[in-house]
């Protein structure tokens, strides 16, 4: 039996933190972040029964990896606890997904909140099918399928994250689709500006619970507005909701949501801009870093060492903030230097704290592709380490044609793998896409 509930599509970009890493935990500083052209996306389509039949089930898909599946039964609480989601058994093992199973507790307890004025309103089963933008993931050099979503061919906790931010566009689309497909358009529209904030404020939740901690938010900021000029919202927003299923969740939720007045975030998109003639591309070194340890050593050594670490962080502020304006104002010969002059200190406060932030071997990686005509610069964004780096150059063909001959010199000579990706830098947030995007996949 069908509810008549429409099949939609969302998609949340990808980021890079181009200037703020760590300096973003602290709301006394600000980040510069850029939303990315890869995407995930999210097709929420209703599960069609026979009559009387009565299921309770979400299944998720994501068909580009192998034994991607996930099924969950869900029930309402009782004393307003939400939405309960229950993982249920796949083939002769469970598999769990935090990202995914938080934020379905977290999104259907909002929704049934949201509509339970409307008599007609009851959750129906739904199948979700999430498929990445071929740049989250290091591809096998054995892979050479072309189009935009490739099958990886492997199990997903085998694939290698190129460090784009998956988790926070994953959280972000898949609350968007949700939202979309359960919520009639007076209730939540992803295109108005009511819309998005709902959208932020829910998969901030969402997020900082399935990762066990309350971070910066910059990524899920990122994910749903696009590239912006960040300071984060106060933890304290986050910290009374509860767990799903106990005693007033649900109510505790919806008012976190829906009171935009609790929220001391600031997103201000027109802070950040690309100047034409200029383009962001990201590099893949194919390993990745453990940005969670690595901040909980520079927070201590903040700490620890409080007058210097303070003064370094009000001059990388200040040096982020020259960088962000430079783009702004279109300033290209002054790139290089700003760039420079950011390094500079982000070298400075690894070597402080003893964590590779601008490891060496990315340092010399980031002087040399420097030196090819039409580079501004590069850094290692976000918390640093080994994932993927950030360099702004020409937007013309030779270009980037220039950066990938070095760069294929470099991985021959270095015995590395260091590759430029297809995704660029790009200025738009979560957004409603056409279904004919993912003909062939659904």
């Amino acid at each position: 039996m069908s509810s008549g509930k429409t099949t939609v599509a969302a998609s949340a970009p990808g980021k890079v933190l181009l200037a703020g890493g760590y300096l973003v935990l602290d709301r006394g500083y600000t980040g510069a972040v850029f939303g990315l052209s890869a995407r995930i996306n999210v097709i929420t389509s209703e599960i069609q029964t026979g009559p009387g039949v009565d299921l309770n089930e979400i299944i998720v898909e994501s068909p580009q990896f192998i034994d991607a599946q996930w099924r969950y039964g869900y029930h309402l609480a009782p004393e307003g606890g939400g939405i309960k989601v229950t993982q249920l058994q796949v083939g002769s093992k469970i598999s769990r997904n935090p990202f995914v199973e938080t934020t379905l507790s977290y999104t259907l307890s909002y929704i049934d909140r949201t509509a339970s004025s409307q008599s007609s309103h009851s959750l129906t089963s739904a199948r979700l099918v999430i498929l990445a933008d071929n740049d989250y993931y290091s591809r096998p050099d054995s892979l050479t399928q072309s189009g935009r979503f490739a099958n990886f061919n492997q199990p997903l906790s085998s694939a290698n994250k190129t460090g784009l931010g998956s988790s926070a566009a994953l959280v972000t689309s898949l609350t968007a689709s949700l939202l979309s497909h359960y919520l009639p358009s007076e209730l939540f529209d992803l295109t108005s500006e009511k819309g998005k904030k709902t959208l932020h404020n829910l998969a901030q939740a969402a997020h900082c619970a399935a990762q066990g901690k309350v971070g910066s938010g910059f990524d899920v900021a990122a994910a749903v507005f696009g590239s912006s000029r960040y300071r984060r919202f106060s933890p304290s927003i986050l910290s009374d909701i509860g767990e799903p299923g106990t005693p007033g969740f649900s109510d505790k939720l919806a008012r976190v949501v829906n009171e935009d007045a609790l929220w001391d975030v600031e997103v201000n998109k027109e802070a950040v801009r690309m100047p034409a003639g200029v383009v962001l591309h990201m590099c893949d070194v194919t390993c990745g870093s453990e940005s969670v340890g690595m901040a909980k050593k520079v927070l201590a050594w903040k700490s620890a060492d409080a007058d210097r670490s303070k003064k370094l962080w009000d001059e990388l502020q200040t040096r982020n903030e020259t960088l962000a304006q430079t783009l702004s104002d279109g300033k290209l010969d002054e790139l290089p230097q700003k760039i420079n002059s950011v390094r500079e200190l982000v070298r400075e406060m690894g070597t402080l704290s003893d964590v590779p932030i601008e490891p060496p071997s990315q340092t010399e990686l980031l002087d040399a592709v420097s030196t090819v005509e039409g580079v501004y610069g590069g850094v290692v964004p976000g918390a640093g380490g080994y994932d993927a780096v950030a360099i702004l150059l020409r937007d013309d063909a030779e270009t980037k044609q220039r950066v990938e001959e070095f760069l294929a010199r470099w991985s021959t000579e270095k015995d590395a793998k260091v590759k430029l990706l297809d995704v660029k830098g790009e200025m738009e947030g979560a957004r409603k896409e056409s279904l004919d995007e993912y003909s062939g996949w659904l």
